[in-house]
């Protein structure tokens, strides 16, 4: 992980501490760079404001345990279970899944009324955001070419869209981007993709759909 990654989100998220994407994009770069005690301190900042971003409790509950917190660990992965399955968010619910299995527990049991209320949600008919797990108005077009862009289109609304430009705009601002410069413009869409729970995984999905499409 580049410290200077790191450092730019420990402004982000000193300048702007009501900034769930800053602690959530810090708790990240804090992840990948093994340092587990300040990722879960970080993502539990994101929890504090935006309790309903799946990814994040999946995300703290396995820094979490590289802290060798196991009991909380246990704690914030059961609370994620029950946030990612009633908002039929499946990735981040099976993810979950393995890290409890992978210290020796069992996922929770859930209420039927969560079971129930994700179905009903999923069967309604309507669009439903991928990252907010609510109802919501489909974008009319990709907002941006390619498979991301298209990607977007079919799974984020358009209120979380607006919402993103407004913390993209931080993310210029705060970060001083000049999207002249392409590690700026990569930068910016490293906080794009983290907003809306695009990990390395589900991009590589994205565009390797896209591109057997091509073929």
């Amino acid at each position: 992980m580049n410290p200077e990654r790191i450092a730019n989100f420990e402004r982000m998220a000193h300048a702007d501490p009501a900034n769930e994407m800053a602690h959530f994009s810090l708790g990240n770069a804090y992840l990948q760079a093994e340092r587990f005690a300040e990722a879960a301190q970080s993502l539990e900042a994101c929890l504090n404001l935006a309790p309903e971003m799946s990814k994040a409790w999946q995300l703290c509950g396995q820094a979490q345990i590289g802290a060798g917190w196991s009991d909380k660990a246990v704690e914030t992965l059961n609370r994620g279970y029950e946030v990612a399955a009633s908002k039929g968010d499946r990735m981040p619910q099976q993810a979950i899944a393995e890290l409890l299995r992978g210290i020796g527990r069992e996922p929770p049991t859930l209420a039927p009324e969560v079971e129930v209320a994700a179905d009903a949600l999923r069967a309604g008919g309507g669009f439903v955001c991928a990252r907010t797990g609510r109802p919501g108005t489909k974008l009319d077009a990709p907002p941006f070419r390619g498979a991301v862009g298209a990607w977007v289109q079919q799974n984020i609304s358009a209120e979380t869209w607006k919402a993103w430009i407004g913390q993209g705009t931080k993310v210029i601002n705060e970060l001083r981007l000049d999207f002249s410069r392409d590690r700026d413009q990569e930068t910016y869409d490293q906080h794009m993709h983290e907003y809306f729970g695009l990990d390395a995984e589900l991009l590589a999905q994205i565009r390797g759909a896209a591109a057997a499409k091509v073929d």
